[in-house]
This record gives C-alpha cells, sequence and structure tokens, in this order.
C-alpha cells in the first residue's frame, strides 16, 4: 500500500479539524470554551418546518431512495421562493438542481466543469471549498484580492488576459463570507458581461443572501437579463431557515452546467432522506415574516459585538448582511496568533483570517451564532485578556 492519492497534497489542513480537537481537550481540562468561529446558526427552525418533518417521517414508504435529483414540488418549491422572493422565472425541471447542502454541489459542479490545467477564479479570503474544489479537478486557482478600499469586490479588468484564455469558472460570494461585504445588480451586471465576453461559467454562492440587516436586500445574479445564459447560483437552507444541519441546498441558473452537475451526481450522491424534503418544501414556501425577525435577533447580537470590539479599540467592518463580523487587527498581531492566544488565555474562539486566504491576515472573523449573554461574556472574557496582553503581546501561558 502506497499511501494518500497525490491530488490530496494539494489540499490545506483542514482548520476546524484540528480547532475541534483542540476545544474539546481544554474544556476537558475544565475551560468553558465560548465558540465564536463557526458559522454554525445556533436558533432553530420555525416550528411548522420541524413539525413537516417529524410528521412525513412517520409516513411509512418515506424511508426508502428518493429521487436523486429531487421530487418535482421540491425543484417547484427553489422555483417559487426565487420567483417571490427575487423575481427570477425559473424552468424547475432544467434549471433547478436540489443538493444535499450547497458545499457539495460546489465541488461536484467544479468536478463537472473544470479540467486539469484549466484555471478557476477564486477570490482571496473566500470560502475555502471554492480552492480547494478547484485544486481536487486538477484545476489551477488564480486569485482575485478583495480589498477593503474597493468594498471588498474583485478587479475583474486586472485579471492578465493569459489567465482569461485558460479560465473556465469565476467564483463569486455576496453577501460575503468572510468580509460581510455585499455587491449591487450594477457590480453583478458587470461580472455577467465579463463572463460573456470571456467563455466562462460564473458560479454565485448566494448561501447568506437572506441574512440582512435594516433596508439591505441582497440580489440574485440571476435578477441580471440573460444571466442564466453564463450563471449558477448556489443557494440553501442552512443560513436562511437556520437548517445548516439538515444539508438542504440547491443549484439554480445554466441549464448545460445543471445538466453536467446531474450526470456527476449519481457517482456520490443519493436523493436526501423523504421528509427532509418534505420540510424543505415547507420552509421554501414563506417564512419571510420569521426570517426578519429572526435577522433582527442577529442585528442585536452584531450591534453588541460591535460595541464591545470598538470599546477595545478595534475597528471592525459594520456588516449589512451575514452572520459574521470582519475584524482588522493591529499590525502587531498576525490573525493566527491572536486566535491561538484568546482561545488558550481567555476560552473564546474566532477563525483567523488566514484559513479564508493570504489577505485575511490580521483580521478574524465573528460569527453571531451565539445568544447576547454568551456573547457578552465571550466579549468580557476578550477585552480583559485585551487589557491584560494587547499592548504588549507578551509570551503567556493559558487561562485557569
Amino acid at each position: 500500500m502506497t499511501g494518500m492519492a497525490e491530488r490530496l497534497a494539494a489540499l490545506q489542513a483542514s482548520y476546524y479539524s484540528d480547532l475541534e480537537a483542540k476545544v474539546a481537550a481544554l474544556r476537558g481540562d475544565g475551560l468553558a470554551v465560548i465558540r465564536l468561529d463557526v458559522g454554525s446558526p445556533d436558533l432553530p427552525p420555525p416550528p411548522a418546518v420541524v413539525a413537516a418533518m417529524v410528521s412525513a417521517a412517520w409516513e411509512p414508504d418515506c424511508h426508502g431512495y428518493q429521487p436523486l435529483h429531487g421530487p418535482p414540488a421540491l425543484r417547484q418549491a427553489w422555483a417559487e421562493m426565487y420567483r417571490r422572493v427575487f423575481g427570477v422565472q425559473l424552468d424547475p425541471q432544467h434549471q433547478v438542481t436540489p443538493l444535499l447542502g450547497s458545499k457539495s454541489g460546489i465541488y461536484l459542479l467544479t468536478a463537472a466543469w473544470v479540467s486539469p490545467g484549466d484555471v478557476v477564479l477564486v477570490p482571496d479570503p473566500a470560502y475555502p471549498v471554492y480552492a480547494q474544489s478547484a485544486r481536487l479537478a486538477g484545476g489551477q486557482v488564480h486569485f482575485m484580492p478583495l480589498r477593503r478600499e474597493s468594498g471588498y469586490l474583485p478587479d475583474l479588468g486586472s485579471i492578465p488576459a493569459a489567465v482569461l484564455r485558460r479560465a473556465r469558472l469565476l467564483w463569486l460570494n455576496y453577501p460575503n463570507n468572510p468580509t460581510t461585504a455585499t455587491a449591487g445588480l450594477d457590480f453583478f451586471r458587470r461580472a455577467v458581461d465579463f463572463a460573456r465576453r470571456h467563455g466562462l461559467l460564473l458560479c454565485h454562492d448566494a448561501a447568506y443572501a437572506r441574512v440582512t440587516y435594516g433596508s439591505c436586500r441582497a440580489p440574485s445574479v440571476l435578477q441580471v437579463p440573460g444571466a442564466e445564459e453564463v450563471a449558477v447560483e448556489f443557494n440553501s437552507l442552512s443560513k436562511s431557515h437556520n437548517m445548516a444541519g439538515w444539508r438542504i441546498g440547491a443549484a439554480v441558473g445554466n441549464a448545460q452546467a445543471l445538466e453536467a452537475l446531474r450526470r456527476i451526481k449519481p457517482v456520490v450522491q443519493s436523493g436526501s432522506f423523504g421528509p427532509l424534503q418534505v420540510a424543505a418544501v415547507r420552509a421554501l414556501a414563506g417564512f419571510d415574516d420569521w426570517i426578519a425577525q429572526r435577522n433582527v435577533t442577529y442585528q442585536r447580537r452584531r450591534d453588541l459585538a460591535l460595541q464591545c470590539l470598538r470599546e477595545m479599540g478595534l475597528e471592525p467592518e459594520e456588516p449589512a448582511a451575514t452572520l459574521y463580523i470582519w475584524c482588522p487587527l493591529p499590525r502587531r498581531w498576525p490573525a493566527v496568533d491572536l486566535a491561538e492566544r484568546l482561545l488558550l488565555e481567555a476560552g473564546v474562539s474566532v477563525a483567523p483570517g488566514t484559513i479564508f486566504g493570504s489577505l485575511g491576515e490580521r483580521h478574524v472573523r465573528i460569527s453571531l451564532g451565539a445568544p447576547l449573554e454568551r456573547l457578552e461574556q465571550a466579549f468580557e472574557r476578550w477585552a480583559h485578556w485585551w487589557r491584560s496582553n494587547g499592548a504588549e503581546h507578551p509570551a503567556g501561558g493559558r487561562a485557569s
């Protein structure tokens, strides 16, 4: 036996796998770690959605294999949601493909569309799965910088012509993880035109489109006239309906790309559990008021976190969407150093920006997926630790 496939050498180690083990060890030693690192909603889905799943689970014929590409009712429910929320018309049969969470679809479409040597255009910083999927497919990654001064939008015109000649996919993600930036239809129009001119498949990850604050309304890239000719959008119930562990998502848009995705799906997936599909249809049918009220809860958490960070002298971005805060650090604090020290010495876990790309250095991403009282406790610990150690950046030990 010679070991793992060579393609795995291109993958970075999983930060969260190592973190899980570290947090478990610290908790075993009696340190009550507060986790603000992972973007997992802490609140439940709408009760009616849970009830729909439970009721369906009692049906005797729902426990076998399900349609691989989802039943017509589920595809129609995704299409109807896009019509109601975004004003986008989709053909449920050819322009909607249900997924076991959008992450799996991101990988599968990349594997179906990218050949060895092709270039995939990926933002920096970004959700790591975009680049990881490209590398597993044998593709090469060209990173597009996202900078604060440009609103964390990529400068598509700066991509070298030699790169564009080999490029196949362009990844975008707004509202953005990790920077929390939003994009308007003007930017999406430019991106669609860019993809058309250069023969690219534009892939937009819209996982946070329904986690917004105040007057912010995040658009779909498919609202751009003609976008379905060049674009696929990934969506999910993970963040919109607090259903991250249910693994329910969809890819919608360009029919040719979705046909490629449907050809590769049977190799690695079966249809999702029938009662989950029933619950997804129920979730997609509405709950707009519930989503708005849930976002008010996140906004209260956001405002508390911003206040606490500013009182420490930090200058966090004020997000109009997502369940994160993207916080720059003083120059003396590399992101990994601060995250490690804060975990070991204060029992607060945040995500270092470097796990999202090189331009995440000297940033941390803070999740709002914790109740107000836990957030208050976390920032009290952080502020105490910051007053004790922040200015000097000394070598230190671990909190008791």
